[in-house]
Formats: structure tokens, sequence, C-alpha cells
């Protein structure tokens, strides 16, 4: 697949993606808007409906408490029951307000005692009639049913200034109770479908704080809700209830419960999206690595056979055969050759390592200086080949590890091998085995003055295939194998191996070993 059409596949992916999280974010935002509306709604009706009940409570209470008040002084109230004439009595009341200042209520009462005046369509009756005749009867009851009526109509006004000039006038704490008003809110919340935690403050005309329940807080302003109590007080006086909601956020987001299932799976999706052009881009890079590992391995095989092939037919010479030193050279190049052949197989081999979850190893108790000493002996004669130096310090005190010594050995050997094809031209090489202790473990570094690498390169080192970029020019040979496989070692050892580099100045392998605690 060419890396086009991946860049392609990836953003028409990222496009549906972020599209459909859009949706989903969008249509949330506007199920809260929905669901916080219904809370609002529901609320001020629920507390407009408490407002009515107070003032209801608040009329009924000063109406007993007056009709109680005045029983008595209109229980005498009588009029003359034969009289021919209209009796006219003028009442008045006087009732004080809060300030001082008074209201007169004049009534008329007038008693028809004729019976021919009480209307059309009544029963003419008689006054010299008989007291104990149907007609008699039928007049008195009209009597004190006009009377009744005079005497409910003037304990109706009365409650009513009353509830306009007294009850306005009283302290809010007088006029209602506040257990009463608690009941009524929970009430009427209930009726409205909210069944849902509140505390709430009175606050008076003054501004004054008159009664708070446990748990009203005012920081919250978004879940405070207020209401004006008995509305048809003078707007100077007039007092607030404020109710708080503390779980208003809970009760807006609970129907959208469904919307954490959906984000975790959209979530998943993502990871998964991003994960598959990650595999992709790393397989394309691995397939174009392979491509060059290929191209590199014909070279490097085609070299050593080509060589072998024409040391053979230089055999076939007979003056080659009779002159002993040719032949002895010739066969050298063979022998040379053939094990130059058979290490490069070795590293194609080597392959099969990578495709394991771990390669298969011999372990066993080891001295890791004693290890380190031996590689560097046999290794020192290519160092001073070159012209340079190789030299180890051995501080580490506790130097058993449980290892293969035949790969380990190889790591060692596969990193020394790299010093020196990476030198510097025209300057010997100068290489260094350090080994230290820390922490229960063992440290080992093998640094060089050689060219160094980049930084951008260091983190790809490890990777199989991979070679550092010099352009065109292909000095130094390799499969690009050899570090990919001493990390792979180190590894499955239960070690650790990083690289510090930088460029024109050379480079420092330190592993990291678990050495064997004594007993």
């Amino acid at each position: 697949m060419k890396k086009s059409t991946i860049w392609l596949l990836a953003l028409v992916m990222f496009v549906a993606f972020f599209s459909l999280l859009f949706l989903q974010v969008r249509y949330m935002r506007a199920s809260m808007s929905v669901r916080e509306q219904q809370f609002n709604e529901m609320v001020k009706q629920s507390l407009i409906n408490v407002s009515r009940d107070l003032e209801l409570e608040q009329s009924q209470r000063y109406l007993e408490e007056d009709m109680l008040e005045s029983e008595n002084r209109y229980s005498q109230y009588t009029l003359p029951r034969t009289s021919t004439n209209i009796v006219t009595e003028q009442t008045q009341t006087t009732i004080t307000h809060p300030d001082g200042s008074e209201t007169k209520i004049e009534q008329t009462i007038q008693n028809q005692s004729s019976i021919n005046d009480i209307g059309k369509g009544s029963v003419f009756i008689s006054p010299r009639h008989g007291v104990n005749t149907i007609s008699k009867t039928s007049y008195d009851l009209q009597q004190a049913f006009q009377q009744r009526y005079l005497h409910e109509q003037e304990l109706l006004n009365e409650v009513i200034l009353k509830l306009m000039y007294r009850a306005s006038g009283d302290p809010i704490e007088e006029r209602i109770n506040f257990y009463d008003l608690d009941k009524f809110i929970r009430s009427e919340l209930l009726n409205n479908a909210l069944n849902v935690p509140y505390s709430f403050q009175v606050v008076d005309f003054n501004n004054r704080v008159v009664y708070s329940s446990p748990g009203f807080s005012s920081k919250d302003e978004n879940s405070i809700y207020s209401q004006i109590l008995f509305p048809r007080d003078p707007p100077s006086k007039l007092n607030l209830l404020k109710v708080y909601f503390p779980t208003k956020t809970d009760f807006v987001y609970s129907e959208l419960s469904f919307f954490v299932p959906s984000l975790i799976f959209t979530f998943i999706l993502l990871v998964t999206f991003i994960f598959t052009i990650v595999s992709l881009f790393r397989q394309k890079r691995l397939s174009e690595m392979k491509n060059d590992f290929i191209n590199n391995m014909t070279h490097e095989l085609k070299t050593p056979v080509s060589t072998i092939s024409l040391a053979s037919q230089m055999l076939k010479d007979e003056s080659i055969t009779k002159s002993p030193e040719v032949f002895k050279h010739v066969a050298g190049v063979i022998n040379d050759e053939t094990k130059r052949l058979s290490f490069q197989v070795e590293k194609v081999l080597q392959m099969s390592l990578f495709d394991k979850q771990r390669a298969t190893l011999k372990i066993k108790e080891a001295d890791l200086n004693d290890i380190i000493v031996n590689v560097a002996n046999t290794h020192i004669l290519k160092v001073e080949k070159f012209g340079g130096e190789l030299d180890i310090d051995l501080q580490a005190e506790k130097t058993t590890v449980n290892i293969d010594e035949m790969h380990f050995t190889n790591v060692l050997f596969n990193l020394l091998d790299n010093a020196l094809k990476y030198k510097k031209e025209n300057v010997p090489p100068v290489l260094m085995i350090r080994t230290r202790n820390e922490g229960g473990k063992i440290i080992i570094s093998v640094e060089d003055k050689g060219i160094g690498i980049k930084k951008e390169d260091v983190k790809k080192i490890f990777d199989r295939f991979y070679r550092v970029s010099t352009g065109n020019v292909h000095d130094v040979k390799g499969f690009g194998l050899g570090l990919a496989y001493v990390k792979k070692i180190v590894t499955d050892l239960g070690g650790t191996i990083r690289a510090d580099s930088e460029l024109g100045k050379g480079t420092k392998f330190i592993i990291s070993l678990p050495v064997i605690t004594q007993k």
C-alpha cells in the first residue's frame, strides 16, 4: 500500500471520527439544555404554588381569628319583627393601621318590618297574624338570614382590610410558620415530579435573613431559585423565598448516563484507529527496510561467493599447484571468504530470534568480569591492527549473573565491532569497557571515540534492519541486525540497554543486568 493511500485513509477516518464526536457532544448539550429548562419550569411553578398556598393559609387564619373576635360583637344584633316601617341602622367599624392611621367602614343595615315591602313575589303577611302561623315562621327565617348575611359581610370586610394593611406590616416570622413552609415546598415539588433534596432561606424586605434551613449555600447561584412571598404586599415590604438545590447538576445529567458508555466506546474506536494507522506505517517502513536488507544481503553474499569462485578456478591452473606459496595464499583466501560467508549466513539466521517471544538461552551463573576480560583479550588484536587501544576498568565487586555466555559474548563482540566500523578516518580508535555496581545491578558500559550518531537516529538504532543513513555512500557493510540482536538478548536476560551518543564525539552503550545476591 502506498504511503499516500495510508494518509488518505487516515484523513477520512479522522474526519469521520471527529464528526461523530461533534454530533454526540452537540446532542448532549441540547439534551442538557432541555433537561435544565424542564427543571427550571417545574421549580418556578412549584414556588408560585407555594406562594399561593401561603396566601390562602394566611387568609384562612385571619378569617378564623376575626370570626371568633367579632362573634360576640354581632351576636346581640336584633331587629323588631312587627314594625311596619323600614328600620335603618348605621354601623361604623374603625381599623387602626401599623402606621397609626385609621380607616372607618360604615355599613347601612335596613330591616324591613313590613312584610308588604319585602319585594315582589313575597308572601303578604298581616302584622296582626297569629304568632304560630306558617307565614310568621317564614317571615322570621327571612329576617334571620338577612341578619346573618350582613354579619358575614361585615366580617369579610374586616378581614380584607386586615390583609391589606395589617398583614403586610407584621414581621414575616409572625405571618408564616417555617415548618409549614417546608411542607408546602416539599408538597409542591412532589406534585411537579421533583423528588430532589433542597434547603431554603427567607429574607425580609430589609434584606435580612429571617430563616435559613440546614445546608443552604449561596455559592452556586445557578442552583438557587427565588420567589416573592405574598406578591400583593406593597412593593416596599416584599419578602423573598430562596430555595437551593444542591443536586441540580445530578438531576440534569441523570438522563445522560448513556453518554458515558458512548464516549468510552468512541475512545476505544479512536485508540483502535490510531493503533491501526501506526501499524500500517510501521509495516510500510519495515517493508522498505526489508527491501534494503535483501539488496544489501545479496551484495554481501555475492562478494565472498565471487571470491571463492575465482580462487577455485585458479586452483585448476597447474602452474598454481607447482608454486606452494601461491597455492597456500589461494587456499587462505578461500578459507577467509568461507568464514566470511558463514558469518554472514549466521547473521541472517539470527533473524529467527525476532520471530519468537524469547530466544532459547542456556542460562547459568557466570562472572561477568571474567567474560569481559576474555572478550577484550580476543578483540585487542583487531584494535591494534588499526593502531588503537582497548582498555578495561572493572570496578564492580558483585559480578555473578545468570546469563547465556555464548550470546552475551556475541553481544559484547557486536558492540566492539560497531565501534571499529564507525571509527573516525585516519584516527586510531580508543575503546573502553567499564563495570560498576548500582542498586543490586551491574552496569557495563562500552565507549568509543568514533563518529557518533545523530540524536534523531539514536532512538532507532535498535530496530531491525535499521541503519544510520549516510547518503549514497555505503562504506560500512551490514544488515542492520546487530544492535537489534543485542537488545533482544539483553532484554531476554532481564536487563536493559540504552545508547548515549553525540555526533563527532563518540558513542556509549550502557547495559544493566541484575546480579545474584550471595545468601
